[in-house]
């Protein structure tokens, strides 16, 4: 599947495999927001982008309504992750239980958060919000964050 950006025309190819991987993990934590960091590559001239795997946080607060993760113990698996298959952290991903796929003021600041640290490398992370119901996904929408605002692709 691919997605396009018409912001800045920059593209998202999305390995069907990970998108059903996520709904069936975040249909698990129903009825509360669960979610996970976006592993993937990008194009040699930095207009596309593969998600191609997820990784889950150990310690994190959730409610139907919450949800915020902890990186705390993970920095392995992202060296390992690009040691071994040369994927980096390209954003993150979480769920709106019997919600929409709008980003919330939280949701932005996180993102916000992200692209300033010192420790994360990437000034353009993804953001991905899955709808979901108790048996399935409803929707899902990503986003691209840029200069403190969030950009939707299609």
């Amino acid at each position: 599947m691919i997605l396009k950006n018409r912001h800045n025309n920059l593209e998202i190819i999305l390995e069907e495999s990970v998108l059903k991987e996520i709904e069936t993990i975040a249909v698990q934590h129903y009825p509360n927001e669960f979610g996970g960091f976006l592993l993937g590559k990008y194009s040699e001239d930095f207009k596309s982008v593969v998600i191609e795997s997820i990784i889950l946080p150990y310690k994190y607060k959730a409610s139907p309504v919450l949800f915020q993760r902890s990186t705390k113990d993970l920095e392995k698996f992202f060296i390992k992750e690009y040691h071994e298959n040369s994927r980096y952290y390209i954003g993150e991903w979480h769920s709106h239980p019997d919600g929409s796929t709008m980003y919330s003021g939280t949701d932005l600041n996180a993102m916000i958060e992200t692209a300033e640290s010192d420790e994360v490398q990437i000034k353009n992370p993804l953001l991905l919000i899955i709808s979901i119901s108790k048996k399935k996904m409803q929707n899902f929408t990503f986003y691209y964050y840029s200069e403190k605002k969030l950009f939707a692709y299609e």
